[in-house]
């Protein structure tokens, strides 16, 4: 993967703002430094299965995936993996507590730790959104003010490809299949939703279209 700055300098920016905010302990920095290369190799799987043009960069006619700290979307998406992968160790959960307050901060957008994300996944203009428990798929992808959450203790199960367009929601017990967009404004709420659909309007009166 190649990197906009030196990586042990994108290391050093996450430092400099976790101990400005919140102050870290000398456990903590060492903490950092030791899962650092696990985060960026997460970074780099993700990145690669990105089309996004902002996402590559290009090298004696080789595509690489490219990472870019000061790109709030890609930045977003190291803050969640390095507070996921911090967050297996019980011992610096309160590490993980400020990575994910940093990202919050930063981007306005609400991706904490406990959240499993998929491997893939990816994000644009993520203000305002927040995502919740779910079961999420592959290439998973939302957009501004989107909102993913349980309703009674029951949660959505989400398939792969499935695209949230700005103020969507899909709440409680709902299962979208695969290759499905969930169109601008749409609330999606204890409702089935088929594969290789287009769905919009409100529960319970959505309209869903087949798409190719």
């Amino acid at each position: 993967m190649i990197t906009s700055i030196p990586e042990k300098d994108i290391l050093k920016l996450l430092q400099y703002q976790l101990d400005n905010l919140f102050m870290l302990s000398g456990e903590e920095r060492i903490e950092l430094e030791r899962v650092f290369p696990v985060v960026l190799d997460k970074l780099q799987y993700c990145f690669s299965k990105t089309v996004n043009k902002y996402y590559q960069k290009q090298m004696g006619g080789v595509i690489y995936p490219y990472f870019n700290p000061f790109h709030s979307c890609q930045y977003a998406i190291f803050l969640y993996f390095f507070s996921k992968v911090v967050s297996d160790n019980q011992q610096y959960t309160l590490l993980a507590d400020k990575i994910y307050y940093l990202n919050k901060m930063l981007n306005s957008c609400d991706l904490f730790y406990q959240i499993n994300l998929p491997s893939f996944w990816g994000c644009e203009h993520p203000c305002g959104s927040i995502m919740g428990r779910a079961q999420y798929g592959e290439g998973f992808f939302f957009y501004q003010c989107c909102t993913v959450g349980g309703n009674h203790g029951c949660y959505p199960v989400i398939g792969n490809n499935v695209y949230m367009y700005a103020h969507a929601q899909i709440i409680g017990n709902c299962h979208i299949g695969d290759n499905v967009k969930v169109g601008a404004g749409c609330l999606v709420k204890d409702q089935d939703v088929p594969a290789n659909s287009l769905v919009f309007g409100q529960s319970p009166n959505l309209i869903i279209k087949p798409v190719k």
